[in-house]
């Protein structure tokens, strides 16, 4: 059985990306939340840093009412240098702003697969001009929200697939379409690994695609052989293993094509295999692939 790989939700992305933005654009005041999945458009206001009060914490935002939610609806950073008094924007939220005492302030939503899926806020109490430079760092800081965000969907539907099909029937060892869903779970987890930055989350995962690996075609005993193959080694097979030409596999894994032969070649050279056939027969009957 899987156990669930999140030790905490995705509020921690938030809290890194508010640090993210604080630094990159020295405004000492930062807060955001994520867009509320299903019903109404709206976010809610879950993560402060470097406020006084707790007036904004749960505030829910709609799309289009004040700087946030025009942010939301609109999909595109927005900023306003005297608050109170701004007329691009509505004014529903002016209390939690005043009682905050927040003049300057900027919206930055965070878009995945086209999709708003958090806005992060930067602000300073007084009156200030927000530039071009402050905003392009806060918008750097939602881009990397953005791709950690899209880690964390393409691992959670990889799980999902592997949730749904790693009970195959004895008789079938590795083999119909419920396993080739499965390698395909697997070789997205490989590639992922190397993306991800959380240290427990990457071992977790590694873990997993381990058992993964030897869940069909273990050899005599049960065991699964250990690895003889380094991780990118494996990386590069369980891509292989779908079809993936080098070009393919090197898209996928941010390598060079020569840096992908290289490691086929290792690969192939430990397994004692010939052809791209071979070393990935090889790695199933080692129980080190799907």
């Amino acid at each position: 059985m899987l156990e669930p790989l999140y030790p905490h939700d995705d509020g921690d992305q938030i809290r890194r990306a508010l640090l993210t933005l604080r630094r990159g654009t020295g405004l000492p005041v930062a807060f955001g939340g994520m867009v509320q999945p299903g019903g109404p458009t709206r976010m809610t206001i879950t993560e402060l840093a470097g406020t006084s009060t707790a007036a904004l914490r749960g505030l829910a935002i709609n799309a289009g009412a004040g700087l946030g939610g025009k942010a939301l609806a609109l999909g595109l950073p927005l900023r306003v240098d005297d608050y109170p008094v701004a007329r691009s924007i509505s004014h529903e939220y002016d209390g939690p702003v005043a009682a905050e005492g927040l003049r300057s302030v900027l919206a930055v939503p965070v878009v995945v697969h086209r999709q708003v899926r958090a806005v992060l806020y930067g602000a300073v109490r007084q009156r200030l001009a927000l530039g071009d430079r402050l905003v392009a760092a806060a918008v750097e800081a939602g881009r990397d929200l953005e791709r950690r965000l899209t880690d964390r969907d393409a691992t959670r539907a990889a799980l999902t697939t592997l949730r749904t099909a790693t009970r195959p029937r004895p008789e079938r060892n590795g083999a119909g379409p419920e396993w080739e869903q499965v390698r395909q779970a697997h070789a997205e987890l490989r590639g992922l690994l190397r993306r991800i930055d959380d240290p427990e989350l990457r071992d977790r995962l590694d873990a997993v695609a381990d058992r993964l690996a030897g869940a069909v075609n273990r050899p005599e005993g049960g065991a699964t052989v250990p690895s003889t193959l380094s991780p990118r080694e494996t990386d590069v097979l369980a891509c292989v293993a779908l079809g993936c030409t080098n070009a393919d596999v090197a898209d996928q894994l941010g390598l060079r094509p020569e840096t992908v032969k290289s490691y086929l070649r290792s690969a192939m050279r430990k397994l004692g295999a010939h052809t791209r056939l071979e070393v990935v027969v090889a790695a199933r009957r080692a129980g080190l692939l799907p």
